[in-house]
């Protein structure tokens, strides 16, 4: 596979080591972009890829890109239920605890696209630690992917669609079961989400590393004084 080349897309050091796996594991050259603003069609051009990968980017794929190389994202959904935002957190408040890392095509319509692959994927633990576990399995399937280059399948059934949650969406003010409050931190416990919360007259409350007990939660409580 030596004269096979990929993209890489994504700004999350979790994806170093899947950078250095695809690369010495399959033999093939590949480009790693960090930021929307070097996802550059002449870029591309000239370095001529087989894939683009676009492991948890958040940013829009723009649509010459799309339709000129093809470019395979990973939704932590088993599409075509969770089209949307916000996969984790929906999949977490849903009570769902395994779902699927589903690989499809990019296409115009959000997460609409043929699929390529899909995994199981625990949901336990800390949005970090789902994120880290997720970050390994991209990885297998990169791998399988760039090595069978399947042809992916339109997906089958009714979609069910997911709506990007917001920073206040993470209020526990209003939470009356333990476990709920337990989801909501550990689901927003990871590095660039906005933690759970809870506010007084004055203050910001946010948690982080939280552990459920029998009759209470323990965690960590950064305290701050509310902006204006």
């Amino acid at each position: 596979m030596t004269d096979l080349r990929v993209v890489i897309a994504t700004p999350h050091a979790r994806h170093d080591d899947l950078e250095l796996a695809v690369r010495e594991l399959l033999g093939v050259e590949v480009l790693r972009l960090r930021a929307a603003s070097e996802l550059d069609l002449s870029i591309l051009a000239d370095f001529r890829p087989r894939f683009i990968f676009f492991p948890h980017w958040s940013w829009r794929i723009p649509s010459d890109i799309a339709e000129a190389y093809e470019c395979v994202i990973f939704h932590m959904t088993d599409l075509p239920f969770g089209r949307g935002g916000s996969p984790l957190q929906n999949l977490i408040v849903r009570g769902i605890d395994e779902t699927q890392l589903t690989a499809l095509r990019c296409v115009a319509a959000l997460d609409a696209g043929p699929i390529y692959i899909k995994r199981p994927l625990s949901l336990y633990g800390t949005a970090e630690e789902i994120l880290l576990r997720a970050a390994r399995l991209t990885g297998e399937m990169i791998q399988s992917i760039v090595r069978e280059q399947p042809t992916p399948q339109p997906q089958v059934g009714e979609p069910t669609i997911f709506h990007r949650r917001i920073q206040q969406d993470g209020n526990l003010a209003d939470l009356d079961e333990l476990e709920k409050a337990f989801d909501y931190i550990r689901m927003l416990d990871a590095d660039g989400y906005p933690s759970a919360f809870v506010e007084t007259k004055h203050f910001r409350l946010e948690f982080s590393r939280a552990s459920l007990k029998s009759d209470s939660i323990i965690a960590d409580v950064r305290i701050a004084r509310k902006t204006p």
